[in-house]
C-alpha cells in the first residue's frame, strides 16, 4: 500500500437516538482527522452494499444501534472486513445493531443481552495478560456509573478487559458472571474493535474510555 496515500474513514451512525449517534461520533472525527484520515459520513448501512468504496475504506466507525440491514449490506461489510477494512465502535453501535441479522452477529462476535439495574456502579479492568496490548497499555482499571453490558460472546474474540455482576439476593443468576467489556476480533485480512462502554456522552469522556476508543480505532484500520 502506498504509505502516502490518506487514509479514508467511514463514520455509520443513526439509529436508537439513546446512544445520541450524531454527538458520540462527532467526540471522534477530529481525532480521525488529526491522525490523517479523510472522513465521510453516513447516516444508514446503504453504503456497506457499495463493494467498491469499502474496498477503498480502511476503517469503518459504527455508531448505529438496532435497526435494519440488508444480508446485501451486512455480507458486503464482512467481505469488506476479511478483505482488509477495519471495523470499530463502542456500546450499543456496534453490538447491539441489525438483530436480525447472524452474519452480522458474527462479524463482530458479541451481542448486547441486558444491562441489569439500568445505571449502576461497575469497575472495568484490563486483562492482566493483555496489559501490554497497544489499546489498554498503562491502563489498569476504573470505576463508572453507567450501564454495564452483558454480554453474549464467542473464543475467537481477544479480550482486553472485562466487567463483572455480582451476586445478590435479588438477581436470578445464582454466580458471579465476568463479562468482555472490550475486544479484538481478526476477521479474514481485518481486524474488528469492539468496546461496550458508552452509553452517555459522558462515559466515553472518561480519560480511560477515550484512550482505549482512539486507540481502538487506529489498531482496527487497515
Amino acid at each position: 500500500m502506498d504509505s502516502t496515500r490518506t487514509r479514508q474513514a467511514l463514520v455509520v451512525r443513526g439509529g436508537w437516538e439513546g446512544h445520541s449517534p450524531v454527538e458520540a461520533t462527532e467526540r471522534f472525527i477530529p481525532f480521525l482527522k488529526e491522525h490523517g484520515f479523510a472522513v465521510e459520513v453516513h447516516d444508514g448501512p446503504e453504503v456497506y452494499a457499495d463493494a467498491d468504496r469499502l474496498t477503498a475504506t480502511d476503517l469503518v466507525v459504527q455508531c448505529y444501534t438496532q435497526g435494519e440491514a440488508t444480508d446485501e449490506q451486512v455480507l458486503g461489510l464482512s467481505a469488506a472486513v476479511a478483505a482488509g477494512t477495519g471495523l470499530a465502535g463502542w456500546h450499543g453501535g456496534v453490538c447491539d445493531s441489525f438483530r436480525g441479522s447472524p452474519d452480522y452477529l458474527h462479524l463482530t462476535g458479541g451481542q448486547w443481552a441486558a444491562h441489569p439495574g439500568g445505571f449502576v456502579d461497575h469497575e472495568v479492568a484490563v486483562v492482566p495478560a493483555k496489559a501490554d496490548h497497544e489499546i489498554v497499555a498503562g491502563l489498569d482499571r476504573w470505576s463508572l456509573n453507567t450501564e454495564q453490558y452483558w454480554v453474549l460472546t464467542d473464543d475467537l474474540n481477544d479480550v482486553l478487559a472485562t466487567t463483572t455482576f455480582a451476586v445478590r439476593d435479588d438477581t436470578p443468576w445464582r454466580e458471579e458472571l465476568t463479562c468482555p467489556a472490550v475486544w479484538t476480533r481478526q476477521w479474514g485480512r481485518g481486524r474488528v474493535f469492539v468496546s461496550t462502554i458508552g452509553h452517555k456522552l459522558e462515559d466515553l469522556d472518561h480519560p480511560d474510555v477515550r484512550t482505549l476508543t482512539e486507540r481502538g480505532l487506529l489498531w482496527a484500520s487497515r
